[in-house]
């Protein structure tokens, strides 16, 4: 049989572990709530600005001068002068002598032609008085009928064919004379001489070229579907140039003067032509624009109303993700005027004040509640408040 000892030992033990277990449990913190984190996505936006706007459809091209001739020979003969001013890049006047070819054997020809035109000249009023005198002889003879040969006719006819002749023989002398002078055709830059002094040259032969300075032309490539946006197809359009000239950047006004009319067969583009007037500024104050250079050109196109504008990668089938007054995540279907490089022209389905939202979304869903940063900021700004006065309650 168990001794008081042996049953009162258990027992007092056990209380000892009890009052232990709930001694440490008294001690034991409780645990603390975690803070509550704000998921809500941070979005950024740009605010919709509706302005006016005129397009303007963009091209490139490169100066040529409008007349571009080349001067050939017309004559055989040494060439006997040559002007300072024939040399590549010399700038003349329309009528300025660039070249003279050796005239002696021309004026002789001249010379000739002129007797031979004055002896048929006196042989025709030769021929005039025979045929007078023979009619008057016909008139004295009773009951003849006299023949166009018996009163010279065909000899008088012979005479004046013989005259006009000779005086289309003068014309061509005094036109081979006045072809021994090379002449510019019209104000005109020397782009290239082919020929020195003594030179001989032989009909035909190229003596040189000259570019027109009144005029420069500029063909610029428009695509198809940019012609809609260009009233009259481009006609009469105002075009700003810009081109590097002496290492600076420069602009010069040009105006739409025709279309070729085609499609060019391997680009598929309408080519419109631009005007400028007096490119090397000769007669006008204007800045040099120099054949040859290459230039991009801005073509004034119609009018396009009241637009905005944002960029292309925001447009989803032609919708566009903005956040309404309630910071919720809305889809709005837009018409798309014009796309424009990087960026596109909206002409409806947006208002002036609207927040387009330019940031990514990993999961968008319409209606979702969004938050901008400076939204975020400001909460922040504020919670620390919060734990500081919930501290206190607990001290008290």
């Amino acid at each position: 049989m168990a001794t008081k000892k042996q049953i009162i030992l258990p027992m007092v033990v056990i209380a000892v572990g009890v009052a232990g277990f709930i001694g440490m449990s008294a001690l034991k913190k409780p645990p603390e709530e975690k803070e509550q984190l704000d998921t809500t996505p941070l979005v950024s936006v740009q605010a919709v600005e509706i302005n006016p706007m005129s397009f303007a459809v963009s091209s490139y091209g490169v100066v040529n001068a409008k007349y571009e001739t080349e001067l050939v020979s017309q004559l055989n003969g040494e060439i006997v002068y040559l002007s300072d001013k024939f040399v590549r890049g010399g700038f003349v006047k329309k009528g300025d002598v660039l070249a003279k070819i050796d005239p002696s054997d021309y004026e002789a020809a001249l010379i000739d032609a002129k007797a031979t035109m004055a002896s048929a000249r006196a042989t025709l009023v030769q021929e005039k008085a025979y045929g007078k005198v023979a009619e008057e002889e016909w008139k004295r003879i009773e009951n003849g009928v006299p023949t166009e040969l018996s009163l010279r006719k065909p000899q008088l006819a012979q005479e004046i064919a013989k005259l006009n002749s000779s005086e289309a023989g003068l014309k061509r002398a005094n036109r081979n004379l006045e072809r021994t002078i090379i002449k510019a055709p019209y104000d005109a830059l020397i782009e290239a001489r082919n020929i020195g002094l003594g030179s001989y040259v032989s009909m035909g032969t190229p003596l040189g070229k000259v570019l027109s300075t009144a005029e420069a032309e500029i063909r610029l490539p428009i695509a198809d579907k940019e012609l809609q946006f260009l009233d009259d197809k481009g006609q009469g359009a105002e075009v700003i140039l810009t081109g590097d000239f002496a290492g600076k950047t420069q602009e010069w006004t040009a105006k739409v003067v025709r279309s070729e009319g085609v499609i060019d067969s391997r680009s598929r583009m309408t080519y419109l032509v631009a005007e400028v007037k007096d490119p090397y500024g000769l007669k006008s104050k204007n800045n040099e624009l120099r054949y040859g250079t290459y230039v991009t050109a801005s073509i004034d196109g119609s009018h396009a109303g009241q637009v905005t504008e944002i960029p292309r990668h925001l447009v989803i089938n032609n919708q566009v993700a903005v956040l309404d007054n309630e910071g919720k995540l809305r889809y709005k279907n837009i018409t798309i005027l014009r796309q424009i490089g990087s960026k596109v022209i909206v002409s409806d389905g947006l208002e002036a004040g609207m927040n387009v939202i330019t940031s990514a979304l990993d999961y968008p869903i319409e209606g979702m509640q969004l938050a901008l940063p400076e939204d975020k900021l400001l909460r922040d700004e504020e919670s620390p408040d919060q734990p500081t006065q919930i501290a206190m309650e607990d001290k008290d």
